[in-house]
C-alpha cells in the first residue's frame, strides 16, 4: 500500500473511533456538579502530559523534521498550559502549586511513552491523539457556550483548537514520509488503534466513576 492510500485508511478507520468517542463525551445531560473550572483542572493534567511526551521524543528521534516538529508541539502545549492556567485565575481557581501529575501518569501516556520507533510515535501521537484533542475540545468549547462561559469556548476555538489541528495535520504530512512498507504501517496501524482503545476505556471510567463528560483533550 503506498503510503498515500494508507494514511486514507487510517483516517477513514480512526474516524469511526472518534465519532464514537465524541458521542460518548456529549451523551446525556451533564450533571449539575460538572463545571467549567472542574474540567480546565483536567485539561492541566492533559496538557502536561502532551507536552512531557513530545519534549521525551526529541532526543531519540533520528530525523531532524520530526525532531523539530516535536519540539514546535511541546512549546504550543506548554503555552496551553499557561493560558489555561490564566483562565482558571480569572475564573478564582489558583493553581501555582497544583501537580497535574501528583496521581501520576495516565495509562495513554504510558502508553505512548512506552513506543520506539518514528512512524509508531507519529501515528499515535501528532495523528491520532491530536485527532482525539480536537473532537474533544470542539464539545468542550459547545459546554462553555452553553453554560455562558464564552471566554474559555474563544480561547479553545481561536487558539487552543488551530493548534492542536496543526499539530495532526503535521502528523499525517509526517507519516506521508515515514510510513512506507507493510512493516511500517502495521506498527502505525497498531499504536494508533491503541491510542483509540484506552482513550475509550478513560473516557467510560471517568463517566462512570465521576460523572465527567465534555472533557477537554490537549
Amino acid at each position: 500500500m503506498t503510503p498515500a492510500d494508507f494514511v486514507r485508511e487510517l483516517d477513514t478507520s480512526n474516524a469511526l473511533a472518534l465519532s464514537r468517542i465524541r458521542d460518548a463525551t456529549s451523551a446525556g445531560e451533564p450533571g449539575d456538579d460538572l463545571s467549567v473550572p472542574k474540567l480546565l483542572m483536567l485539561a492541566l493534567k492533559n496538557e502536561l502530559e502532551a507536552t512531557e511526551c513530545a519534549a521525551a521524543w526529541i532526543a531519540s528521534t533520528p530525523e531532524v523534521d520530526v525532531k523539530l516538529a516535536l519540539a514546535r508541539q511541546a512549546g504550543d502545549e506548554a503555552k496551553h498550559y499557561r493560558l489555561i492556567q490564566a483562565r482558571l485565575r480569572e475564573l478564582g481557581v489558583e493553581t501555582k502549586q497544583h501537580d497535574p501529575l501528583a496521581q501520576g501518569k495516565s495509562p495513554l501516556l504510558a502508553f505512548l511513552l512506552s513506543l520506539e520507533g518514528t512512524v509508531a510515535r507519529v501515528a499515535a501521537g501528532q495523528f491520532t491523539r491530536e485527532a482525539l484533542a480536537v473532537v474533544r475540545n470542539e464539545e468542550f468549547a459547545k459546554f462553555c457556550r452553553a453554560v455562558g462561559d464564552d471566554t474559555t469556548a474563544k480561547l479553545y476555538e481561536e487558539i487552543i483548537q488551530p493548534d492542536e489541528a496543526h499539530h495532526h495535520e503535521l502528523g499525517r504530512r509526517l507519516l506521508l514520509e515515514v510510513a512506507i512498507g507493510d512493516d511500517a504501517q502495521a506498527l502505525a496501524r497498531a499504536a494508533s488503534a491503541r491510542v483509540l482503545e484506552l482513550a475509550e476505556e478513560l473516557q467510560e471510567v471517568a463517566r462512570l466513576r465521576l460523572g465527567i463528560s465534555r472533557a477537554p483533550g490537549c
